[in-house]
């Protein structure tokens, strides 16, 4: 027997999947001749589906806290002061020492870099004309002039060494 819903218009099939009370299109329950009432929670007109739950604010809070956890805890990573941690696994700078055998200034600084584990090479301006070459272009005017990579230091300079030879120094 066909039923047509009064709210909708819509002609119930034998085939539908819902209870006999309600409609398969509009979902309203209605009141047939003769048949049971719906529960008494259930009289309600409107569709019988449960609103849909909304976690899509959370889910963005948890990627935000997320990320701003692994920016804070990756901060030290993108500091300056992380730079000795990735240049102590590389290789020590090549270091060259122009100096002469009497300076005292001479002797503390091979001291240093016997205390310290710091190779280098060193190269007497007295004893080779090739060495005071070089020494003068370096813009040399005194002994010691330390070479350490690309850097030029003239004179004993024990702050200037441990800032430059820092990740290096095993003392």
């Amino acid at each position: 027997m066909s039923r047509i819903c009064p709210h909708c218009n819509h002609a119930r099939k034998a085939d539908d999947n819902v209870p006999e009370w309600q409609c398969p299109a509009c979902g309203k329950a209605y009141d047939k001749a003769g048949s049971h009432l719906p529960p008494q929670g259930l009289r309600t007109y409107g569709p019988n589906v449960q609103p849909a739950r909304r976690s899509g604010g959370v889910r963005w809070l948890l990627i935000l806290v997320a990320l701003g956890a692994a920016f804070w805890f990756g901060r030290p990573l993108l500091m300056p002061g992380a730079a000795p941690i990735a240049a102590a696994s590389a290789s020590q700078p090549e270091v060259s020492l122009y100096a002469t055998e009497w300076c005292g200034y001479c002797k503390l600084t091979r001291e240093f870099f016997a205390a310290n584990g710091i190779r280098y090479t060193e190269y007497d301006i007295e004893k080779s004309s090739e060495a005071l070459k070089q020494h003068r272009k370096l813009g040399g005017n005194g002994v010691p002039l330390i070479v350490i990579g690309d850097d030029v230091i003239n004179g004993w300079n024990e702050g200037a060494l441990r800032q430059l030879l820092q990740p290096w120094i095993k003392g």
